[in-house]
């Protein structure tokens, strides 16, 4: 009670809204904001940059030779020996690459339809990250910490700024792919912070959470009666008790009673004209990546403030299916068009300008080959792609550059807490300041790191 106590003091010291009656009141920002939410795309597995962003000719050259031990030495790879007498062979990517646009983006035949709007995109193609592993990576890339326990990026901007969507929850989560990422709920966990500010799993069809529909033989006015008395109930308890997870509580009964009208509307997408389906390449009642896209967009029109979507399996080791070849070219038709369509769909709404559209991974893939059942890529921490669109960040830009194997960075690193940092400052938080007491220490999102990347921004 009394750490639980001073959680709740700690909350209402900065001088925001009573947050234990509505958990999402909207609060001010620590400077103006260039956006209002965030669509985060979330590629799980690890995408090649290689096959799909960074071109690399020298590969080509030396394609087939051992890694120059100067690369790999004091290296550490997930599934690959660097001993200098038996060092990995380098691997030239088959795919054909080509500049694309004014802005001359170089993008690999893969995603076509990515690269028809690579003039609204800012590619970020010297990133790095510390993990090599998928689910501490993800959890990293997340939450800032490879650790279970920490709230996800989405948990700290509602937190933060609260959400305008009355109807549904702040921060929504959306699978699509075999199955759901490695390290599962605690990617889009809210961590130590009061748990109205987790991310809630949506279905594409059917309920859009489980056990959301009005039980056979309840009316509405009776329920409405039960989950008031309900939460009656709970005010006493939270003024006796002074427990936020008490008004989490609350809050989550009451949202829960609002998305019974809200949520089945919103996943009706059948009532999309037939060009956007069309557009998006989603059929009603059909998940898929497609209509999480589509999804997402409806989303941002109800006002949530975190949508992110998880897409499986991009990790190309060259198993039977999960390869460079058959694999990659899977999952590449699965997102290529979607992800087109969702940034020319927020531009025509005039949502774009207010939307950050992020696309990426946890981590990329090594230059060098792994050679299994078929040809993939190793795990690789020290350079990766990243793509963001809107909501401030300037289109058309190429920022960063890896060297001449596309290992590391040669200059313009972004480290995952950089990149966490500037989508942050385009909402209008610095990142130094949302923190959360817990433990005797203060704690945020990019842990006592992280720089904001001013070139891409416009």
């Amino acid at each position: 009670m009394g750490l639980a106590g001073m959680a709740l003091a700690t909350m209402e010291s900065k001088g925001a809204p009573d947050r234990a009656a509505d958990p999402m009141a909207l609060l001010p920002t620590h400077h103006e904001p260039k956006a209002k939410s965030v669509i985060y795309l979330f590629m799980a597995g690890g995408p090649s940059q290689l096959d799909l962003f960074d071109h690399k000719p020298e590969l080509g050259r030396l394609h087939g030779q051992p890694i120059p031990e100067s690369f790999v030495k004091g290296k550490r790879f997930a599934f690959m020996n660097t001993f200098a007498k038996d060092r990995p062979k380098l691997m030239a990517s088959p795919r054909k690459f080509r500049q694309w646009g004014q802005s001359g983006a170089t993008v690999s035949e893969l995603l076509p339809n990515t690269a028809s709007v690579s003039d609204k995109l800012t590619f970020v193609r010297s990133m790095a990250t510390n993990v090599f592993n998928h689910a501490p990576a993800k959890l990293f890339a997340n939450t800032g910490s490879a650790q279970f326990g920490r709230p996800s990026m989405g948990a700290w901007v509602t937190y933060g700024l609260g959400s305008p969507a009355k109807d549904l929850p702040g921060f929504i989560v959306l699978q699509s792919g075999p199955r759901g990422p490695r390290g599962g709920m605690p990617l889009w966990g809210s961590g130590f912070l009061p748990s109205s500010y987790q991310g809630v799993p949506f279905r594409s069809t059917g309920d859009p959470v489980l056990n959301l529909s009005t039980p056979e033989g309840v009316d509405r006015l009776s329920q409405g009666r039960v989950v008031d008395a309900v939460a009656g109930l709970n005010r006493i308890h939270q003024t006796e008790q002074g427990d936020p997870e008490i008004a989490a509580r609350t809050a989550s009964y009451e949202m829960a009673f609002r998305m019974q009208v809200s949520a089945p509307d919103l996943i009706d997408i059948s009532r999309e004209s037939s060009s956007t389906l069309a557009r998006y390449g989603a059929s009603p009642g059909q998940p898929s990546f497609a209509a999480n896209c589509l999804l997402a967009r409806r989303l941002v029109e109800r006002g949530v403030r975190f949508i992110q979507l998880y897409h499986t399996d991009w990790d190309h080791h060259g198993g039977p299916d999960i390869n460079l070849e058959r694999g990659l070219e899977r999952v590449c038709r699965e997102v290529d068009q979607p992800c087109a369509a969702l940034v020319n769909d927020l531009a025509s709404r005039g949502l774009l300008d207010s939307t950050i559209v992020v696309w990426g991974g946890e981590f990329g893939r090594t230059p060098m080959g792994e050679i299994r059942e078929t040809v993939g890529r190793n795990h690789h921490i020290d350079a990766y792609t990243v793509w963001l669109a809107g909501g401030g960040f300037k289109p058309g830009v190429q920022h960063g550059q890896t060297d001449e194997l596309g290992f590391a960075s040669a200059h313009g690193k972004v480290h995952v807490h950089d990149l966490n940092a500037t989508i942050l400052h385009q909402l209008g938080l610095d990142h130094k300041k949302l923190t959360y007491r817990f433990q005797g220490r203060d704690y945020r999102l990019t842990d006592v790191e992280g720089e904001i990347v001013h070139p891409i921004l416009a």
